[in-house]
């Protein structure tokens, strides 16, 4: 069984009614990326790019570069407004701010070239809260990160995807895609290569099943 976008929302919600706080949810979401790359790939001499959002994807995705730091080198790009964080992802920004490089405009990113197999790069741009037409500069994001060679990761879900329907029109091009919770509808036909990761969120009324 599959679990749909509102399914999940209401089960992290309903996690929080019950006293598990959004911190610890990103935390565990983060810590679980890091050990899922840690065991799929192998970290030695490689460098980490994080491709960060403003919302709670990019908070995932700062605590994972946290962990990461710890034994790699990191680098991560920021991609939105600062101050349009929740509190959560802010907190998390500035823990790693050091590593952390904002992107404004599309233009900046020509600086930056991924095109050997000494990068891992990691997709935690958009949510599954994520609906319509991507916009710049996460266009040109996605983009960059399609066109590197490095291996490729998205956090819970790839940016620019429909997380019921599994389409889009720009879609973040992944190796490996590090699922929370349960697998999301529209991750049906990429099940061989995601991963289910458990960040602590209680089965609710919606029954869930994992998918292994």
């Amino acid at each position: 069984m599959m679990i749909t976008v509102k399914e999940m929302k209401a089960l992290e919600e309903q996690a929080i009614q019950q006293g598990i706080s959004v911190s610890e949810l990103m935390e565990n979401a983060g810590k679980a990326v890091f050990e899922t790359v840690q065991q799929k790939f192998e970290l030695d001499n490689k460098q980490i790019v994080i491709f960060c959002g403003q919302g709670n994807n990019g908070g995932d995705g700062f605590v994972a570069a946290r962990h990461f730091a710890e034994e790699s080198k990191v680098l991560v790009l920021f991609f939105g407004d600062v101050e349009k964080q929740s509190e959560e992802a802010e907190q998390n920004y500035k823990k790693i701010k050091d590593a952390v490089i904002e992107i404004r405009d599309k233009e900046e990113l020509k600086a930056f070239h991924f095109q050997n197999k000494d990068y891992i790069l990691i997709d935690a741009l958009l949510g599954t809260g994520f609906t319509g037409i991507v916009r710049e500069p996460f266009a040109s994001a996605i983009d960059l990160f399609n066109s590197t060679s490095g291996a490729k990761v998205a956090v819970d879900l790839p940016s620019g995807m429909d997380g019921d329907t599994g389409e889009g029109e720009k879609v973040c091009q992944a190796d490996l895609i590090i699922c929370f919770h349960d697998l999301k509808k529209g991750l049906e036909k990429f099940k061989d290569k995601t991963v289910i990761v458990d960040i602590g969120i209680p089965d609710g009324d919606v029954k869930i099943e994992k998918f292994q």
